[in-house]
């Protein structure tokens, strides 16, 4: 293995601290819903991941990744949504609410005026990834990201945050491709994050189904 410059060292730090952060709210979520005997949703599960979701869209830019990106621009903002309704988001000082808000765009319109921001480069121009394996990495988050959509939907109807059975079977074919796509690029920090997300999903259903029995 050659020996990381700084800049890939920083790189991977953010990346691998935002996948900490991913695994760290599906660990709690997996632990109160064994504790409860079915599945939960406490308001740091969201919380969690507003914090990792802010981190991995700065790591998908440095690593010039639009897969990544992709997944993050949506769901960030149900993130945000999800604590609205725990009443959370409230709670936080509003010039945080509005440095958080704005984020991803700010982000990018900053690029984009200092010349780093190319679209057509992180589409297609990039040497370092194959179109077919572009294609899966970007299949893989729009699943991944339509679990979030549902779930969004499912408790704006109910007006109360939830995460659904569909959520963790759309969670488990998402994580599933993009297990395959870090595998094939080499990505240890999708990789790792993935892996142990794949067994709480499948464990979730596992509750769902023994609840509904």
């Amino acid at each position: 293995m050659k020996n990381l410059t700084f800049h890939e060292l920083m790189v991977y730090s953010i990346g691998f601290t935002a996948q900490l952060l991913f695994s760290a709210r599906l660990l709690l979520q997996w632990i109160q819903s064994e504790k409860n005997k079915k599945v939960v949703t406490p308001a740091s599960f969201w919380i969690h991941s507003l914090a990792a979701s802010f981190l991995l869209f700065i790591y998908g830019y440095l690593r010039n990744d639009f897969a990544i990106m992709l997944g993050q621009m949506i769901t960030y903002y149900i993130y945000i949504r999800n604590l609205q309704l725990k009443g959370e988001w409230k709670k936080l000082p509003v010039i945080i609410r509005w440095a958080l808000a704005l984020f991803p765009g700010l982000l990018v319109v900053y690029f984009y005026n200092n010349n780093t921001y190319d679209l057509s480069n992180l589409l297609g121009k990039n040497s370092t990834i194959k179109t077919w394996l572009l294609v899966l990495g970007i299949t893989g988050q729009v699943v991944f990201t339509f679990r979030f959509i549902l779930q969004w939907i499912y408790s704006e109807k109910i007006k109360e945050s939830v995460l659904p059975l569909s959520f963790w079977w759309v969670s488990l074919a998402g994580s599933a491709m993009i297990l395959t796509y870090a595998v094939i690029r080499k990505d240890p920090v999708l990789f790792v994050g993935q892996l142990f997300g794949f067994v709480v999903y499948a464990r979730n259903i596992m509750l769902i189904n023994k609840n509904e029995k």
